[in-house]
């Protein structure tokens, strides 16, 4: 394929440009300085000459507490400018994948979400993300991902890897249940559906659903360390309080992905190598 990935400098956005280049795409891969979303004319001139026939919107804003102070960046980022993407992409007959996230549920069904369950956020970001499965068009493929962590910076593995060299007991919610993803696995996945221009959502994460506090041992295992490091508190016990929600159960059941591909590991398998990583790049 041919195939463009905005947001590209996110760990999303590495890692499926880098899956890409190994099946032996041709890859453009725009970072948020390169491609600024929210700007429709920048949109339209990069999607449509580039000539794709993929284009996967992997730009957000993901800072779900930072969301809560400022609806309208919100909004703007994640949900109008989807519209941009999409429509510079009909008009270059390539087919959008829209990354979105399981904040579109508010997480009190208490039973896996299925892809065809009624979205009804909690948040500011969960709004901003429906506004943007709405503006992707009933042609575009919307891949629902949760809990992503990777290799590289700025998610709650190298979290847990830098608190754990500081502290000797660290504190996790139990009472938040969801299933990790890896970027690695992810990338995949959303390749694979990129290619096949599938339209409609799927729920794509790795197997396995735990609680922060059950993600946070996860990790300290595979770091070699004793899970009794980590002790369970309710999302009421942390300090300072979250501005935004969280979803108690945002578990998504990946039953439509499955009938057709593969389904995503367990979050453990490979977690050992990921960690690693992390690890490293603190020493």
């Amino acid at each position: 394929m041919r195939i463009g990935i905005t947001g590209a400098g996110g760990q999303l956005g590495t890692d499926l440009a880098a899956h890409c280049g190994e099946m032996g795409d041709d890859v453009i891969a725009w970072s948020r300085a390169q491609l600024d979303i929210t700007d429709p004319d920048a949109v339209t001139a990069a999607i449509v000459d580039a000539g794709l026939d993929a284009v996967v919107n992997c730009a957000a804003w993901t800072a779900v507490d930072a969301c809560e102070g400022d609806p309208d960046l919100a909004e703007r980022v994640n949900g109008i400018a989807v519209g941009h993407l999409a429509e510079a992409a009909v008009a270059g007959g390539a087919h959008l994948v829209q990354i979105s996230t399981d904040y579109v549920f508010d997480g009190t069904k208490g039973a896996p979400y299925l892809e065809d369950d009624t979205p009804s956020p909690a948040s500011v970001y969960g709004r901003s993300k429906l506004v943007g499965e709405r503006r992707a068009g009933a042609d575009a493929t919307v891949v629902r991902t949760s809990w992503v962590y990777s290799r590289h910076a700025g998610n709650m593995v190298a979290t847990i890897c830098r608190v754990m060299g500081e502290v000797d007991e660290l504190a996790f919610v139990d009472d938040q249940v969801g299933h990790p993803t890896c970027t690695e696995s992810l990338a995949i996945a959303v390749r694979r559906l990129a290619e096949a221009r599938l339209a409609g959502v799927f729920h794509c994460t790795n197997a396995g659903a735990v609680s922060w506090f059950g993600f946070a041992q996860a990790v300290l295992i595979a770091a070699g360390e004793s899970p009794d490091r980590v002790r369970p508190i309710t999302t009421d016990e942390l300090e300072p309080p979250r501005p935004a929600p969280r979803p108690a159960d945002s578990r998504l059941s990946n039953r439509r992905y499955g009938d057709l591909f593969e389904p995503l590991p367990d979050f453990r398998d490979g977690l050992e190598e990921v960690v690693a990583t992390q690890l490293h790049r603190l020493q």
